[in-house]
């Protein structure tokens, strides 16, 4: 593919205008907007700039991520003669062999052989201009089944035709393992994705004031008309107005999910302290773009507040069913049982029987809310909120709000605990999960709603070992329903506070050799329904959807079967289970590689069929992999910018 389409990974992920290669066959393929061709059809050798721009189409042009290109033919039969396309008038390759009457007929099969049959006749490419390396790279579809004497052939011809130095660009694994065993040069996609200073992880407009945030004190002084700009995605984040970054982080963190969701623009901007620093304490208005990014100052502060600055339409949420009161196994558990265990567990009861063999859910039982709804009784909790939310400050000053919700969980967190529960509780882990330990994981009736997934807003409680400490955690994820950052984005969506209903997910721990999230989708072109993206790091996925370090990032087409690698891992280390509880972190030696291109197929084929499972609705999916295993540990529907 086009670099530009670079698919953004994670760090981010985060692709630009995603547009199909011009020279991609595929039916239905929508093509660039025509510009004013001018000049030859085609040359037949390039020695100057102002030949390949008189030739060349441009993408984004006058923005961050112009791409200047042409696409090119080699015809091996007519010893082995280029064509530098004139590409705004040629939209395909097949429309400039058939216009110049190369060949008689060009079929579908025909066609299609000239990216997979090693004796081919075509050999069909682009050629573009990189403004990040600076640099001219020459590449082929990510699913052109290459041969070294292919690729050689074109290089040679590459060489001898134009003026200046040329790379070989790879578009997937299978380009990068070839290039590699010939000893040619080559820049990855990977590489250039690295080199680009700008990446819209949610395109819109916001005004508000940049906050250039340096400390943790900082982050918790930001309000929902600030936009800060930040070092690295947090781990949580009340609503904000808009969101920088300076590093890159993976798509699917929690962050990333909860700006989507909010509706506000998110951009990774490299040395965006530096690039935003004239702005810091000045109200703006900011406006991503899929091409570019501005910053416009303001006046003062604006007369209409973003989105999520101001009140929205109470939204009411899914009432619970408290008359059911035994802890269930997930195997028990449909769609229908969301009521009283959460749409989390419901979506994992289901998949627990539509996965196998290819996958397993981890064995695993749920707490119904009615016993949240117990304690919450038990200790007054609803009126314990009232009388918190009457206190001077509280509705108008976050620090107050944040300190007075930091008791409450205390409360909860703390209490004695129900006799009646804890034996129960004791009996169901060491009887249908033998005392294994475990991850204790919130299922309320206040995430994976439509336009509001709740990503990270919950505390999770890992490896969980010892009786008191199962009971403890779950009293701990009860309590979380009273995060700050949880209470803050349930008001910006207009939620309920007191309608909050939690369930609790105990679930067997997986000692994950990877893990990671994958979206059903291309996450930048919806139309990409052929396109699985796959966020991945080493050990537990704690990691991964905290989106604090780069993450391995990949793009795997059904379609063509080729794997693009949107970015290798940047940990040094992992998180493991310890044996005694809890987590450790680990050093990691060896390669940054993660993922094998024949895991990352077997992974989208099963995020395919949870998608199936789960009523056709695309997914974000947290996965893991113990020895050959792979284990769906949860499924939520993807929101992605649109949804409100």
């Amino acid at each position: 593919m086009l670099t530009l389409l670079l698919c953004w990974a994670a760090p981010v992920v985060a692709q630009t205008a995603r547009k199909p290669s011009s020279y991609e066959y595929r039916p239905g393929s929508e093509v660039a907007p025509a510009q004013p061709a001018t000049g030859p059809d085609y040359l037949s050798r390039i020695d100057s700039r102002a030949q390949f721009m008189q030739l060349a189409r441009v993408y984004n042009a006058g923005t961050a991520l112009e791409m200047p290109h042409l696409i090119f033919v080699i015809d091996r039969k007519n010893a082995a003669r280029i064509y530098y396309i004139n590409t705004p008038r040629f939209d395909l390759h097949e429309q400039f062999v058939r216009r110049q009457g190369l060949v008689r007929s060009l079929d579908k099969a025909t066609l299609n052989a000239q990216y997979r049959d090693p004796e081919r006749r075509f050999l069909f490419g682009t050629l573009s201009w990189q403004r990040d390396l600076p640099g001219y790279t020459y590449e082929f579809w990510e699913g052109d089944k290459l041969t070294a004497p292919l690729l050689r052939q074109t290089d040679e011809v590459l060489h001898a035709s134009f003026r200046d130095p040329i790379r070989f660009k790879t578009n997937s694994t299978q380009h990068e393992q070839l290039a590699s065993g010939m000893g040619l040069a080559y820049v990855s996609q990977e590489a250039l994705i690295r080199e680009q200073r700008f990446l819209p992880l949610n395109t819109g407009r916001a005004e508000g004031r940049i906050r250039i945030v340096r400390s943790e004190a900082q982050l918790r002084t930001l309000t929902p008309r600030d936009i800060p700009v930040l070092d690295e995605v947090p781990i949580a984040l009340a609503p904000v107005a808009g969101l920088v970054t300076q590093r890159p982080s993976t798509l699917l963190s929690h962050v990333n999910l909860l700006a989507k969701g909010w509706g506000i623009p998110n951009v990774y901007v490299r040395d965006a302290h530096n690039a935003l620093r004239q702005y810091d304490g000045r109200w703006v208005a900011l406006e991503v773009t899929n091409n570019d990014y501005r910053v416009t100052p303001l006046a003062g502060p604006p007369k209409r507040p973003t989105a999520t600055a101001t009140r929205p339409v109470a939204r009411n949420l899914p009432r619970p069913d408290l008359s059911v009161v035994a802890l269930k196994p997930l195997a028990a558990l449909r769609a229908r049982d969301s009521s009283h265990c959460g749409v989390k567990a419901a979506n994992l009861g289901t998949l627990k029987t539509a996965l196998p063999p290819a996958a397993r859910v981890p064995d695993d039982f749920c707490i119904p809310v009615a016993h949240y709804q117990a304690m919450t009784q038990r200790l007054r909790i609803p009126q314990r909120l009232q009388e918190l939310q009457r206190r001077p400050g509280f509705s108008t000053d976050p620090n107050v709000r944040r300190d007075a919700l930091t008791a409450l969980r205390a409360e909860i967190a703390n209490a004695a605990p129900d006799a009646a529960f804890v034996r129960a509780l004791d009996t169901q882990w060491k009887g249908q999960l033998k005392g294994a330990g475990v991850f204790v994981r919130s299922s309320s009736n206040s995430e994976d709603l439509p336009g509001f997934s709740g990503a990270g807003l919950y505390t999770t409680v890992p490896n969980v070992t010892r009786t008191d400490a199962v009971a403890k955690a779950v009293q701990t994820v009860w309590a979380s329903v009273y995060n700050f950052e949880a209470y803050e984005a349930r008001t910006a969506a207009g939620l309920g506070q007191d309608a909050v209903a939690m369930a609790v997910l105990v679930q067997v721990a997986a000692p994950s050799d990877s893990s990671g999230v994958m979206i059903t989708r291309d996450p930048f072109d919806a139309a990409r329904r052929h396109i699985t993206y796959i966020s991945a790091k080493r050990g537990l996925g704690i990691r991964v959807v905290e989106g604090k370090r780069q993450a391995e990032q990949v793009m795997y087409s059904t379609w063509s079967k080729a794997v693009q690698v949107l970015s290798r891992s940047a940990e040094d280390t992992q998180l493991v289970t310890n044996a005694g509880g809890g987590v450790r972190e680990v050093p990691i030696t060896g390669s940054r590689q993660v993922l094998t291109d024949a895991l990352i197929a077997r992974l989208a084929k099963v995020g395919a069929t949870t998608k199936q499972a789960l009523g056709g609705v695309d997914q974000d999916i947290e996965w893991a992999v113990v020895g050959d295993e792979v284990l769906i540990l949860q499924s939520r529907p993807y929101v992605d910018g649109s949804a409100k």
